[in-house]
């Protein structure tokens, strides 16, 4: 039985452990429910997998698709994320991320940028790039010989300056705590999935190598390069490895590399993705943190491990 979960993204500070951290009502939950209904399925009752935040709207005899477009229809413009997952195999067992603006709240890449003046322009770039503007590979390219001669230490600056996404931590030690094999793959640089791989509890880390000289970026990447079509050749390479169909698989990026990734795995969440992406996607999350793809497994926020 395919069942949608709903969340909000969180309108309460963090350090306040007495309420609840969305304004997820039961009126709302109602009226997706009734949407529902009208187009003919059997729509269960709500069930709250987190007060105020999360809860599963199970229902029957109705495409995923529709369910979902006729819950976003229902909220509007209301902050509240939905996705429809099937009951049967919804916990998955293998989780792939990327890492820019989806593990870590900036993109690395631009942000090292700055130590050169050079910022606004690689960001822009950067921006064509993830929206599938510009092919990924030469913007990649691009964009790191521009940096040729920045001092290495521009690398340690920008990880001194770089913050988690929120909820990512949970993400990972639940998962992992349940069983889930969890990677890192990104179009980003070694040096920084390999700190964020120790720093959250990743398994395995995979991304592109910048190539150093005297101290200092030589403006090149080590072959090969991970773009697009290797992303997805590490999902199935890990998923057989593994001994698992893709269907066991979460995946979640917010770029044009990331889609074919986002569609081949059992659920593929674009997270506050660009518009091509966002389009695409069968999932997305655009208002709630990372913990709304725990509540998409069916997790209940008692379930959910902090992290450390």
């Amino acid at each position: 039985m395919p069942r949608p979960a709903a969340w909000s993204g969180p309108h309460v500070p963090y350090p306040d452990p007495g309420r609840p951290r969305g304004d997820l009502d039961t009126p709302t939950l109602a009226r997706v429910r009734a949407a529902l209904a009208a187009l003919g399925a059997d729509a269960g009752t709500p069930d709250w997998l987190a007060e105020a935040e999360a809860a599963d709207i199970p229902f029957a005899g109705l495409a995923p698709e529709q369910a979902i477009a006729a819950a976003r229809a229902t909220l509007g413009e209301a902050p509240v994320d939905a996705i429809a997952t099937l009951s049967e195999g919804r916990r998955k067992r293998l989780l792939l991320a990327d890492m820019d603006s989806t593990i870590v709240t900036t993109e690395t890449l631009d942000e090292m940028a700055a130590f050169a003046g050079l910022k606004e322009r690689i960001a822009g770039i950067t921006r064509r790039s993830m929206n599938g503007e510009l092919d990924f590979r030469a913007a990649l390219i691009e964009r790191v010989g521009m940096l040729k001669g920045l001092d290495e230490s521009a690398l340690q600056r920008t990880w001194e300056a770089t913050e988690i996404t929120p909820g990512a931590q949970a993400l990972v030690a639940t998962m992992r705590a349940n069983g889930a094999h969890c990677a890192i793959v990104s179009g980003g640089f070694t040096w920084f999935t390999g700190r964020v791989a120790e720093r959250l509890g990743f398994h395995a880390h995979y991304s592109n190598t910048l190539e150093l000289a005297d101290g200092k970026l030589a403006g090149t990447v080590a072959e090969p390069i991970l773009d697009r079509d290797a992303k997805l050749a590490t999902l199935k390479r890990l998923a057989a490895e593994h001994g698992l169909p893709l269907s066991a698989a979460l995946t979640v990026g917010d770029g044009a590399n990331d889609l074919a990734m986002l569609q081949a795995a059992g659920l593929g969440v674009a997270w506050r993705a660009k518009p091509v992406v966002a389009a695409a996607a069968r999932a997305r999350v655009d208002h709630a943190d990372l913990r709304a793809l725990l509540f998409a497994q069916g997790y209940r926020a008692a379930e959910i491990i902090p992290g450390a």
